[in-house]
């Protein structure tokens, strides 16, 4: 718990600092739990909230963890974010093709065809042990409709 009071202070410190970062009306830095996403238009914007980001939490003696950190530009043009590590202080941060947060699967081309696969690939598993019963003349339409939701 107070792990979690420090982390939220040290980004209430970055946001102040960063006049709300905002990007296209959205907030450039989202937190839940110890998980942190930080938005940016370019590697330079990004590069600059995550700095800021990393000088809050030293101040209050916390330290991001340079093996649990990647970053990832989000376009459609195949072309963007050629840079395969980013640099901030005395940590490299490795660029990541896609990565799952908070449970959505991500990808640099903002394609949501991953996601869905990868929703359907956990799903079938647990149709296909229901599948019988859902087949099976002997439950209720109404009770395979219970079952299946």
């Amino acid at each position: 718990m107070l792990f979690n009071f420090a982390l939220e202070y040290a980004i209430r410190r970055a946001q102040v600092n960063q006049n709300g970062l905002k990007l296209n009306g959205t907030h450039q830095l989202l937190a839940y739990a110890d998980d942190i996403n930080i938005l940016g238009g370019s590697i330079h914007t990004l590069k600059e909230k995550a700095e800021a980001l990393v000088v809050a939490t030293r101040e209050i003696g916390l330290e991001v963890s340079a093996d649990k950190t990647k970053y990832m530009v989000m376009s459609g043009d195949q072309n963007a974010g050629r840079i395969q590590c980013v640099r901030i202080g005395n940590s490299t941060f490795k660029r990541m093709e896609e990565f799952k947060y908070l449970g959505t699967t991500l990808t640099n081309q903002n394609s949501i065809l991953e996601e869905i696969m990868s929703r359907l690939r956990s799903g079938n598993p647990c149709y296909h042990l229901v599948q019988n019963l859902l087949s099976s003349r002997l439950l209720s339409k109404n009770l395979k409709i219970k079952i299946y939701i």
